[in-house]
């Protein structure tokens, strides 16, 4: 209430030194003014223009009687009527004057009279401003707000102060009236308060950086006052933005040099407006960047290119432990004791001196002043991302990590894995490549082989080469029998332990089938198999044993019919 009380007297106050000056434009011209309505007169004969402005004037002046004895709410409500009323005046005595309506003695007379009107208002709203300058700098940051609050309004009646005085001038110049004298006193004005506004943003911009700055380091407990004295900054700066603009936008219409203030202004609020593309605010921005961008350098040049020394060496230092560290890590995994696959090696190697390289330019960035807390949110938050973006990728990863693990096959390996036939040539933790016996590079998805039959054929050490030869069954079942086993005995690839197996298998078709199955070492498999068959074919040729094929015998038997019978046909 006391503070509802207090803004209803400063408006009291305000509204009564605006409208005084107006109690004295001249008199009514030619008819005495009737008694107020609450209907405005309209007409469109322009002889009517100096009854409208006689009715406006004692409509103001009943008024301002009114406020001297309204209370409260009827205050409220008068003070706005006032408000608008002048507003009416100031537009009928615009037709006058545009229209010639009025003699030019009495045009010139209500002109005056609403130049003593913004020059009283200028002083009051001055002195009010100060005033309340220093009560919000004597207030505690509570107290401020509608205190702020009362600055803002006051900003925004200068600013329509200002535009009154002008729009003044520009009458007075129709009317063909000096106005040198008056043009300087606004010009004076309007460059005090360019300045003064301009002065009002750097601080007050250097003052909620430093409270920015304050809220991040400081406890919890604190931050709520921090937070309200930020939020009268912010309000005091945006008041001032405004101020500046209503203020520059007119400072144009008298040819004042405005083009740093726009600059400013482009500065605190970001906003980019029809302003930039004039020439001088351009070349203002550019020029005030260069000349922040040189004195960074000067300031910071030194201290920089010695973080920049120090990052390069940082990171050369990191690559050089990398190096050595997969060097070692090699050197480690490549011992037989620990009988590592070669993908488990190839791992090891790579995920080693990957690992020291990232530390190593985790170190090299924070020692130039990079904050790594976001740096490593940041990864966190895209590796959620690639994860959900990558899962093929991943589902190749994790069965890569599976063959890791139990080593179904390792590189040079000869298997049948994913439907592919063929040497392993490399192996990843995404696919595997493989080298069909026709040279032909297939690179399969670890996922497609983990999912499926995985035949490895040269992960034992020796293996039975398995044949079978058939004789005739005219032919020596022993002789053949001995011959078999002694080009078998007599191959020096093939192994005496375990013993070869050389059996009657079964009584075919076409032939009697011997099964012959040596053991040999993983790498004579084919030789063997290929020395045997050549050697079994012809040794069978020397001992005339035959080797059968498919045959059939055909039996024809011939049926005699008498001479009757074919005499009949």
């Amino acid at each position: 209430m006391k503070t509802l009380s207090h803004r209803r007297q400063r408006m009291n106050t305000i509204m009564l030194v605006l409208v005084t000056p107006l109690l004295f434009l001249p008199p009514a011209y030619a008819d005495q003014a009737p008694a107020p309505t609450e209907q405005s007169v309209t007409s469109s004969d322009t002889s009517s223009l100096a009854h409208q402005i006689a009715r406006t004037k004692q409509y103001i002046q009943t008024l301002v009687e009114s406020l001297e004895q309204a209370k409260g709410d009827d205050k409220d409500a008068i003070q706005l009527q006032l408000f608008n009323k002048n507003e009416e005046l100031r537009e009928l005595l615009a037709d006058a004057i545009n229209q010639q309506s009025l003699d030019n003695p009495q045009l010139v007379q209500l002109v005056t009279a609403q130049r003593r009107y913004t020059q009283d208002a200028y002083q009051y709203i001055t002195v009010r401003l100060n005033t309340l300058n220093e009560q919000i700098t004597q207030a505690s940051q509570e107290q401020r707000l509608p205190l702020i609050n009362e600055y803002a309004e006051l900003q925004q009646y200068l600013s329509s102060v200002f535009e009154a005085s002008w729009e003044n001038i520009r009458w007075l110049e129709q009317l063909d009236q000096p106005t040198q004298e008056t043009r300087n006193t606004l010009e004076q004005r309007l460059n005090q308060r360019l300045r003064l506004l301009s002065a009002s943003i750097d601080y007050l911009r250097q003052q909620y950086t430093a409270q920015e700055k304050q809220i991040k380091s400081s406890p919890d407990s604190e931050k709520p006052a921090l937070q309200l004295t930020q939020l009268n900054t912010q309000q005091r700066l945006t008041i001032a933005t405004d101020g500046l603009k209503r203020t520059y936008q007119l400072a144009d219409q008298l040819g004042i040099e405005t083009a740093e203030y726009k600059r400013q202004l482009f500065g605190v609020t970001g906003n980019i407006t029809q302003d930039i593309l004039d020439v001088d605010v351009a070349y203002s921005i550019l020029s005030h960047w260069s000349a922040n961008a040189l004195n960074w350098a000067e300031d910071n040049a030194p201290q920089l290119v010695f973080q920049l020394i120090i990052f390069v060496l940082i990171l050369l230092v990191a690559k050089l432990l990398a190096r050595l560290t997969r060097s070692v890590v090699k050197s480690a995994v490549a011992n037989k004791n620990f009988k590592f696959s070669q993908l488990m090696q190839e791992f090891f190697v790579a995920m080693s001196g990957k690992a020291v390289w990232v530390i190593g330019i985790l170190v090299g960035l924070s020692q130039i002043g990079v904050n790594l807390t976001p740096v490593l949110t940041g990864f966190g938050i895209a590796g959620v991302i690639i994860g959900f973006a990558l899962q093929d990728t991943l589902s190749n990863f994790a069965a890569g990590m599976m063959l890791l693990i139990y080593r179904p096959f390792d590189v040079g390996d000869f298997v049948y894995a994913g439907g592919v036939d063929g040497k392993v040539g490399n192996m990843s933790l995404v696919n595997t490549t493989i080298r069909t016996f026709d040279n032909q590079i297939i690179i399969v998805p670890n996922s497609k082989i983990w999912g499926d039959v995985i035949k490895n054929v040269t992960r034992e050490r020796i293996r039975r080469v398995d044949m079978v030869f058939g004789i005739g069954y005219k032919d020596d079942l022993l002789k053949a029998e001995a011959v078999l086993t002694e080009i078998v005995q007599s191959h020096p690839a093939v192994l005496r332990t375990p013993e070869p197996m050389i059996k009657v298998h079964v009584l075919n078709t076409s032939s009697v089938d011997f099964i012959v199955r040596p053991w040999v070492k993983t790498d004579d498999y084919w030789d063997v198999y290929w020395d045997v068959t050549k050697t079994v074919k012809l040794r069978f040729d020397e001992e005339g044993i035959s080797i059968p094929f498919p045959q059939q015998d055909v039996h024809l038997n011939w049926v005699s019919t008498a001479p009757e019978a074919r005499s009949d046909h």
